[in-house]
């Protein structure tokens, strides 16, 4: 096994592009890249590209009238079919579509690929983790489901037991629907409470399709305004007890940036240095419970000069067991890129200033009037039981 993470990148990458105004500004995924070539992690990890998904691989997931949807669409946007999700607000059609989305695919499912092989022990595809897409149409600004089908890859070449671990701050819902029935895959998800939030699902009763699926799904919905503590709080409580009972073979996680204070759209007001905390519990997890294998992806983040490139930079570093630390001085050479890209002033260190993040644990008691303790409770309360756990 090769002892260096992989990094899947292509600069085609960026054709992911809903066009001018649109909130998922490709600039976000090149400043990223920048960013992680300014630290000199390009060097500490291997960077490869992968193939675009082809028919048969995006069918492990997406209906084939949804595939050619998304092709007619992509050569033609003007005809884009709203009733399956494409051209709307949200997802509008544009030319290249299919492709760029393919590509984004290919990306996660060649990184669980390299990982499942035993080429890789972690692969990262931060333009990766669009969750929202579903078999059958388009959600949430993802045309395919990348997340989803890198792990129905990882089934088809023989895992039988996948855990998928969403940070995002709106709730993995395409990722969800794909293995409600699926007993070989566990999905946890930690997000904002779908009653202040898009897709207005992800409520702690949704625990798996009844049978052998039951207890296959963990959502914590988190009050809005839930900050550092509260958040890091709550994966703890709820992530290492379903994975220590889980045991996966593989861990996939979504490492969405949209939960801090400074994002546009949504309402959590959680820290770049505590996003840090969890990319490094994630790692260790893996290590703990699935045999290092991990494969991680981006998801969401609409601050896309002052929180994304610092965020997945430093889950790019700390895949590559090189982490950045905190305290660092940002390269004034990336800097100087993003007022040539943005006209917008770059942050100087990576760190909010909160570094080291701190937080009380589950097993220190809660408090059963405190908002973020009941979101916790729910979900442990609807979860653990189906698997045999205390709540």
């Amino acid at each position: 096994m090769s002892g260096r993470a992989l990094l899947m990148w292509d600069d085609a990458l960026a054709g992911y592009d809903f066009g001018a105004g649109h909130p998922m500004d490709p600039v976000r995924l090149e400043l990223t890249m920048g960013l992680v070539r300014a630290y000199g992690l390009d060097r500490a990890v291997d960077v490869v590209a992968a193939k675009p998904a082809g028919d048969s691989t995006l069918r492990l997931v997406h209906r084939e009238d949804y595939v050619a949807a998304v092709r007619a669409a992509s050569a033609d946007p003007g005809a884009a079919d709203q009733a399956y999700g494409l051209g709307t607000m949200d997802d509008p059609a544009f030319a290249g579509m299919h492709e760029a989305s393919a590509l984004i695919a290919g990306q996660s499912v060649g990184a669980a690929e390299a990982v499942w092989r035993g080429e890789a022990l972690h692969a990262v595809n931060f333009a990766g983790g669009l969750h929202h897409a579903m078999p059958g149409s388009a959600a949430g600004f993802c045309i395919y489901n990348d997340a989803s089908l890198a792990i129905a890859r990882l089934l088809e070449l023989g895992a039988e037991r996948v855990a998928y671990v969403d940070v995002d701050v709106h709730h993995g819902d395409g990722v969800q629907a794909a293995f409600w029935e699926d007993p070989r895959v566990l999905t946890v998800s930690l997000h904002e409470h779908p009653r202040t939030l898009f897709p207005g699902t992800g409520w702690p009763e949704e625990t798996g399709a009844a049978g052998p699926a039951e207890g296959g799904a963990a959502n914590v919905a988190l009050p809005a305004g839930t900050g550092d503590a509260g958040w890091l709080r709550a994966f703890h409580a709820v992530v290492p007890e379903l994975l220590a009972d889980f045991r996966p073979q593989v861990l996939v996680t979504q490492h969405g940036a949209d939960t801090h204070f400074e994002d546009p759209l949504a309402h959590l007001a959680v820290s770049l240095d505590a996003q840090r905390a969890v990319q490094a519990a994630c790692h260790d997890l893996a290590h703990e419970y699935a045999g290092g294998r991990w494969v991680a992806l981006g998801g969401g983040g609409y601050a896309v000069v002052d929180v994304v490139p610092r965020s997945w930079t430093h889950l790019v570093g700390i895949a590559a067991g090189a982490p950045v630390e905190p305290e660092s001085v940002i390269p004034s050479s990336w800097r100087d890129e993003v007022y040539a890209r943005t006209r917008q002033l770059a942050p100087g260190r990576m760190t909010d200033g909160r570094w080291p993040v701190s937080w009380r644990g589950w097993d220190e008691g809660y408090d059963p009037a405190d908002r973020l303790d009941q979101a916790v409770l729910a979900a442990r309360r609807a979860a653990f039981p189906l698997r045999g756990l205390l709540p």
